[in-house]
């Protein structure tokens, strides 16, 4: 839709005029949400059924749930920033009951500058109708508040309503979608031939061409700079350092400009003014690319950013993209490129933190296909995220808290196509948990490494397994030689218990618990006869510990501490949720009773929750789901404060005494958060007052 709205080519529709033999044939549907019979069909769609849906489905507003979703969506136009052309968040949709609210309230929508899309999809009369009175409200705003701040401001909305509705107008009634029609009576060998000649690649030009093209004119060479900056990217193959020229680009863009689609790219030559809308409702010209020195200097510095970006990937003790196989993402590298730039940037007592708050965005981003699609939009909002989250701790990015929300749920059974993101960032994981071999117990090279299937595939296929032998739960990298000489078909129930016998089994464990196969998965391993249910078995316990191993690299722990303190950090975590459930006990899981100032830190830390379809909205409409956005120190001002500590005297008695525990635990809790030294007075002291809230909060429950 943003496309359309800007009028921009959406490509081709190759469409066949159907006969009721042909439809019947092909067994069509009519298009999704469609609630019509099908006595007006007359095209079969042979390409861009996609983006057929998706104009149908944004335009209509039917009522079905969007496909594949179990809730309704609705699509709107943020007015107010299409005219100040922010178009990257200027496109809006909602699946909650906030959006259907919205829908039914049209002043709702003038006041939000919400146009809903699905008005379009409705008569010309309607469209008129809510384009003239949106103009109307802001017009009466203006004069009901007029000699003051807000008549200047709705004067502004008034103006850009204004001219919005002619901008929807020209949309309307001159924007064509181009389509080849083939005739009705083709046969269907000729239109898969035809199909065929028109999907077919050929020398394919990209934006990069298109700048080069362009800057030529200023005396830069761009494809020169480009040939010289290659050698950098080595490491990668061929295909995927194809596309690093147009990655050098979007961090130029990125770190000049915070946006990285092709039409910010055309800023990049130099001179070039770039039009940008102020507070005002005013138009105003900047040039983001002074001249060809600056943009000299911006290109070495993108090179450099891009080629340490590549370099810190694939380190095993970093990311663990040890081989190019393993890189979860390409479409990634522009926005971690600059975020990691801008770290190094940062005043020192920061760039730890920076570093730990990369990681986690990372691989949140990684598990939860952040970057499949709307590649450039994405990379620009988690680029301003990030930013903005390693100078203010309380700016999580939302992507992060959706996903802690969402990991019990991420099924991995179903990931069995290498070069996915999930499926390879499974094996970086595994990289930085120190995978070694089973038979050699060398780490794992790049170069020397096979994709071994634990359970054989041969014995899926002879007991009708199917893909799902496939999964990345049934693999493991190990060294060629020992998946291919040692291994071979056999089952784990063949070599395992000898493996074990003839080695320390301390050690044979410790190197599958680098793979995230734990102690019990391994027994299951070891059964004899090994079926079907075992394999299931199997399955659900790695997916347990991989799914843990993959919540520890998004939340706030280090990637690597002591096992001392992982227990204490665990600990620590089991004190805070006794909190929490006392606490809501006691205020009867009613959020309203929550004193405002701590309510007001915990609402926009939801805001992210309310925004997901996935996650059960009822549960954080109660207290005992907004406490999980509560911190430590926020938990004592709850039982501590003195509107709200009559109800918890009776527990803890001695409110300075109390207070003093709490400060205990929180300078241990910070300690092994941030990952600081701690002193030996403050660990006995914290580790005391873990022992008194154990003891003290248990006995309540």
């Amino acid at each position: 839709m943003r496309s359309v709205f800007l009028d921009y080519y959406i490509g081709n529709l190759l469409l066949w005029r159907g006969t009721q033999s042909n439809f019947d044939s092909f067994a069509c549907e009519n298009i999704y949400g469609y609630e019509g019979g099908d006595d007006g069909r007359r095209y079969i769609v042979l390409d861009g059924q996609q983006r057929l849906t998706a104009l149908y489905y944004a335009l209509v507003g039917p009522s079905r749930p969007a496909p594949d979703r179990k809730s309704r969506f609705l699509y709107f136009i943020r007015a107010d920033k299409f005219m100040n052309e922010t178009y990257d968040e200027a496109f809006d949709y909602d699946w909650t009951a906030h959006g259907e609210k919205l829908l039914a309230n049209r002043r709702q929508q003038f006041d939000q500058h919400m146009f809903p899309l699905s008005i379009l999809g409705r008569s010309a009369w309607h469209l008129s109708d809510w384009t003239r009175d949106y103009v109307k409200y802001w017009e009466e705003q203006a004069k009901r508040h007029r000699g003051t701040d807000l008549a200047s401001k709705a004067e502004v909305h008034a103006t850009n309503a204004s001219g919005f509705r002619e901008r929807v107008y020209n949309i309307v009634h001159r924007y064509h979608v181009s389509y080849i029609e083939l005739d009705r009576d083709l046969e269907i060998d000729k239109v898969c031939d035809i199909f065929t000649q028109i999907n077919k690649r050929g020398v394919r030009l990209d934006v990069f061409d298109l700048i080069n093209a362009l800057i030529k004119p200023k005396g830069i060479k761009l494809k020169h700079l480009w040939r010289d900056a290659q050698p950098s990217f080595d490491f990668l193959d061929a295909r995927q350092a194809k596309r690093m020229n147009v990655r050098l680009l979007q961090v130029m863009s990125i770190l000049t400009q915070n946006y990285c689609s092709p039409k910010y790219l055309y800023y990049l030559i130099p001179g070039q003014q770039r039009k940008m809308r102020k507070a005002d409702g005013g138009v105003q010209s900047k040039v983001i690319v002074r001249d060809e020195r600056h943009f000299m200097q911006l290109w070495r510095r993108s090179v450099a950013a891009l080629a340490d970006a590549v370099e810190l990937l694939r380190h095993p003790r970093e990311y663990g993209a040890v081989a190019p196989s393993f890189f979860p993402y390409h479409a990634i590298l522009p926005a971690f490129a600059t975020l990691q730039s801008v770290a190094k940037s940062l005043p020192k007592n920061l760039r730890l933190s920076a570093q730990q708050k990369i990681r986690r965005w990372y691989w949140a981003s990684v598990f939860s296909n952040q970057y499949s699609s709307a590649v450039e939009s994405t990379s620009a909002r988690d680029y301003l995220d990030v930013k903005a989250w390693f100078e203010d701790d309380t700016l999580e990015p939302g992507l992060i808290t959706e996903f802690k929300n969402r990991i019990q749920g991420l099924n991995l059974r179903e990931e069995k196509r290498p070069g996915t993101a999930i499926y390879n960032g499974i094996f970086c994981l595994l990289v930085l948990r120190g995978a070694r071999d089973w038979f050699t117990g060398l780490a794992i090279q790049p170069g020397d490494v096979d994709d071994h299937h634990v359970v054989p595939r041969s014995w899926g296929a002879e007991n009708g397994i199917g893909d799902l032998i496939d999964s990345i739960l049934n693999r493991v990298p190990l060294r060629t030689e020992t998946n291919r000489r040692f291994i071979g078909g056999q089952l784990p129930n063949q070599y395992l218990p000898k493996l074990f016998d003839d080695n320390d089994p301390t050690w044979v464990q410790a190197i599958m618990d680098s793979h995230a196969i734990s102690r019990e998965a391994v027994e299951i391993l070891k059964r004899d006869p090994f079926g079907r249910s075992d394999f299931e078995d199997f399955l659900e316990e790695r997916q347990r510990t991989l799914t843990e191993a993959i919540e520890n690299l998004v939340s706030e722990k280090p990637l690597m501490q002591s096992p001392r303190r992982r227990e204490l950090d665990e600990r620590i975590e089991a004190v805070e949720l006794l909190l929490r459930k006392l606490i809501a006990v006691q205020l009867d899981d009613d959020p309203t009773m929550l004193p405002e100032h701590i309510r007001a830190k915990i609402r926009p830390r939801l805001q992210a929750v309310h925004k997901s379809p996935d996650v059960d909205q009822e549960r954080y409409s109660k207290l005992s789901g907004q406490l999980e956005f509560a911190d430590l120190r926020e938990l004592q001002a709850i039982v501590c404060g003195r509107t709200l500590w009559g109800r918890f005297q009776q527990h803890f008695l001695d409110k300075p005494k109390l207070e003093g525990k709490f400060g205990q635990l929180a300078e241990l809790r910070n300690c092994i958060r941030h990952s600081r030294p701690t002193s030996q007075v403050v660990r006995k002291e914290g580790e005391a007052a873990i022992i008194w809230f154990e003891k003290v909060v248990r006995r309540q429950g």
